[in-house]
């Protein structure tokens, strides 16, 4: 765990960046701060490494006082990934994940040997270990610079804005990779970005700060979408913030029932069983496309789905994506309904 207690962050110029902040960043978990430009998350994300000195409070990283430690030791413990990477340009790739292990006296050949595992646990191809940085996508940099942040297993990750600087597409693959790691990692992920859907999406907690650098709220995402705090939280979520809790909530609950007989449109499938399109009985060179969703979905792409279909209704597949019946509009729209009922009760 990451435990800030009453922490004050005053700059020789008389700016306050952090004002007073209490705060828990469970162990094992991902704590996103995210806030306009000048609200401290970025101060407060680099005072866990000792990279900003904090003028007054307790900072405990794992039960001990951060200040009572080697400032270099405890960087060294702690993994740290930019939005550019900061990866060496005259470093090949393998050398540059195997950094800190080397610099905390491993010998070379383990050292490169973790290296090339983890380019590989990162979702890079084998040979990308010889190629230099400057030969490598922003997307593939950015995920260089989450291995070497791994390579000598920290406890603690800290990730300052690390896809802010790729485009959307990519953005959306790292954020996946980023997901499937911490499920089989379970790091402590400190988090920082300005993006709301970000924080939503990659969030077990989400603390949003203000200009000054006061915490405002601190919550997990359903409690923060259903419950805001204030005016400031809820503008900061913005208008949608009802479709952002859909997307929080799996389509598992909502009822299935066999393909229905009849009608203009039938659903085609597959020698598999597995949804291909919707067919016009009327008219058979008329086909729609179907995008089947699982129990794993959420309601948000459910109701998307829905609206796209020509009957209203979705269809549902097993793991293998094999179908397993079809789920109508009015359904989804109930299951919508109540998920954000519960929510508010819940918060």
């Amino acid at each position: 765990m990451i435990q800030f207690d009453a922490v004050h962050k005053r700059f020789p110029n008389g700016t306050t960046a952090v004002h007073d902040l209490s705060l828990e960043m469970p162990e094992g978990g991902v704590t996103v701060l995210v806030g306009s430009s000048g609200c401290g998350k970025t101060t407060t994300l680099r005072m866990i490494n000792r990279m900003v000195e904090p003028t007054s409070g307790t900072i405990q990283v794992g039960g001990k006082d951060i200040t009572q430690q080697d400032a270099a030791e405890l960087r060294r413990s702690i993994g740290y990934v930019i939005q550019q990477s900061g990866l060496f340009p005259h470093r090949t790739v393998l050398d540059n994940v195997a950094t800190v292990p080397l610099l905390l006296g491993w010998g070379r050949r383990k050292a490169r040997s973790r290296a090339a595992e983890l380019l590989e646990t990162v979702g890079l191809a084998a040979d990308t270990g010889r190629r230099y940085p400057h030969q490598l996508s922003g997307g593939q940099q950015q995920r260089v610079g989450v291995a070497r942040a791994l390579a000598a297993d920290p406890p603690v990750l800290l990730m300052d804005e690390p896809f802010g600087a790729v485009d959307p597409v990519v953005r959306t693959q790292l954020q996946d990779e980023l997901l499937r790691l911490q499920q089989e990692l379970s790091k402590t992920i400190v988090f920082v970005t300005h993006d709301i859907d970000e924080a939503v999406r990659l969030g077990d907690q989400i603390a949003i700060f203000r200009t000054g650098g006061h915490l405002v709220q601190c919550a997990t995402p359903t409690e923060l979408l259903a419950r805001p705090a204030d005016d400031f939280v809820a503008d900061f979520l913005g208008a949608e913030r009802g479709l952002k809790l859909l997307s929080l909530t799996s389509l598992a609950a909502v009822p299935q029932a066999p393909v229905p007989e009849g009608g203009t449109w039938t659903l085609v499938l597959d020698d598999a069983r597995k949804p291909v399109h919707w067919a016009s009985k009327s008219e058979p060179d008329a086909q729609i496309p179907v995008r089947p969703l699982k129990d794993t979905d959420s309601l948000l792409s459910a109701l998307n789905e829905s609206v796209a279909s020509p009957t209203g209704l979705i269809a549902r597949v097993d793991a293998d994506g094999v179908l397993t019946g079809v789920s109508s509009r009015d359904d989804i729209h109930e299951h919508a309904g109540n998920a954000h009922t519960e929510a508010r009760v819940a918060a």
